[in-house]
């Protein structure tokens, strides 16, 4: 079983943990540190068993808040899923019929016939400037 050392609070610690564990230890001892750290700063020196106990209160106050979140979270995400499968289930609406209207030939032949004279106009124009 392989002995990792941590430091929390400006002090350190020998902690045993499994095989392939160090890195989450050291991740935990990181997060303790952190509010130990806070406190030290804030407080003074401490006891170490009060230090911990307050670094790991302070650690599970935040839990308790992101579980709380993650309820909240979780109950949205169901109730989402849950409307989902509603929609699912639901037949699919009857298909509506839209009508697009049809542009008058004569009309489609006069804009041509504009559009032609509209060029031709340019190109007079554009000899003449350049003459």
């Amino acid at each position: 079983m392989p002995e990792v050392q941590i430091t929390i609070g400006g002090r350190s610690f020998e902690v045993a943990c499994q095989e392939g564990e160090e890195s989450f230890l050291q991740s935990a001892a990181a997060l303790l540190d952190n509010e130990a750290s806070t406190l030290v700063s804030q407080i003074g020196r401490l006891p170490e068993a009060r230090m911990l106990l307050m670094a790991g209160l302070m650690l599970a106050d935040k839990t308790a808040g992101l579980e709380e979140k993650l309820k909240t979270v979780q109950a949205r995400l169901d109730d989402s899923q849950n409307q989902i499968s509603e929609l699912k289930a639901k037949p699919a609406p009857e298909p509506t019929k839209v009508e697009v209207p049809v542009i008058p030939q004569a009309l489609l032949d006069s804009m041509a016939e504009l559009a032609a004279r509209s060029e031709s106009l340019a190109d007079e124009i554009e000899e003449r400037a350049g003459a």
